[in-house]
């Protein structure tokens, strides 16, 4: 595995705010400081009070965190675990965010009961969990590989995504390349540029007009499976539209949520795991 780089900020959406404040209170989507220490409870443990008031979800969702380790309704709230980091992450202040706890046993299983309502058709939240990285050159590696398993609410909009920050994370020049994996009414940013297929799933692939924003959207959603990273980065370049001597800075993976369909849902990783070598 590779050396983290803790307090590197990220961010998943080309709505998000293109500014980040280290000192302040604006925080770009997907990134993280560390843990915040402010939405933990005594000894490092869950919020005492979540101020959150959850209602029936509008799709049962069953996640496979049972025994939350971490609970936070905090809208920064993040957590330090094995390496990683796991980020509540309503981040899109400007849109007029609604509530959302996050509840996680591990970096490997986690979810959120969040309640979005559509007014600014823009990414509200993106709960995930993320690794940090030092700007390591990807010619370096020989491959990243990631597992996932995550269950949605089939309701409003919303995705399933990884998010591989490069060039720096969140500033200015950083490249997205994004993979969504189970799209839910969600159109991409951009143009659709191509269509591939790569370690055996099917790709629409779209590009934003300044070239810093790739997304591969699956054409069938996928809730399971294992996804090379690695290979999608290299296709990325060969396309001329990543350069070869990038770097890479943050690895995400969570749901970007714009409406949870009139009532609060909840989303769930079930599993989660990311080699490099």
């Amino acid at each position: 595995m590779l050396a983290l780089a803790p307090f590197a900020w990220g961010g998943c959406s080309v709505e998000r705010a293109t500014a980040v404040e280290l000192g302040g209170s604006t925080v770009a989507e997907g990134g993280g400081s560390g843990v915040d220490a402010s939405t933990d409870g005594p000894d490092g443990g869950p919020d005492s009070s979540p101020d959150v008031a959850v209602v029936a979800d509008a799709v049962a969702v069953s996640p496979a965190c049972t025994q939350p380790a971490f609970v936070t309704s905090s809208p920064s709230g993040i957590w330090s675990n094995g390496g990683y980091y796991v980020f509540n992450n309503v981040w899109n202040t400007g849109a007029g965010p609604g509530p959302q706890i996050l509840y996680a046993c591990s970096y490997h299983s986690f979810y959120v009961v969040s309640d979005q309502a559509d007014d600014a058709g823009a990414v509200e939240s993106y709960p995930n969990v993320q690794m940090n990285f030092s700007d390591v050159p990807i010619t370096s590696l020989h491959g990243i590989t990631s597992r996932f398993v995550e269950s949605g609410p089939g309701v409003g909009i919303y995705e399933f995504a990884y998010d591989v920050w490069l060039n720096g994370v969140a500033q200015s020049g950083s490249v997205q390349v994004l993979v969504w994996v189970d799209n839910f009414n969600r159109v991409p940013d951009g143009t659709k540029a191509a269509s591939t297929t790569l370690g055996g799933r099917a790709y629409d692939v779209w590009v934003t007009p300044d070239g810093l924003h790739v997304v591969f959207d699956s054409t069938t959603a996928w809730t399971s499976g294992t996804v090379d990273l690695l290979g999608i980065l290299q296709w990325t370049v060969g396309q001329g539209w990543l350069p070869a001597s990038s770097t890479l800075g943050q690895i995400d993976f969570g749901v970007e949520i714009v409406s949870t369909g009139g009532a609060s849902a909840t989303y769930a990783v079930d599993d989660f795991s990311l080699a490099t070598n």
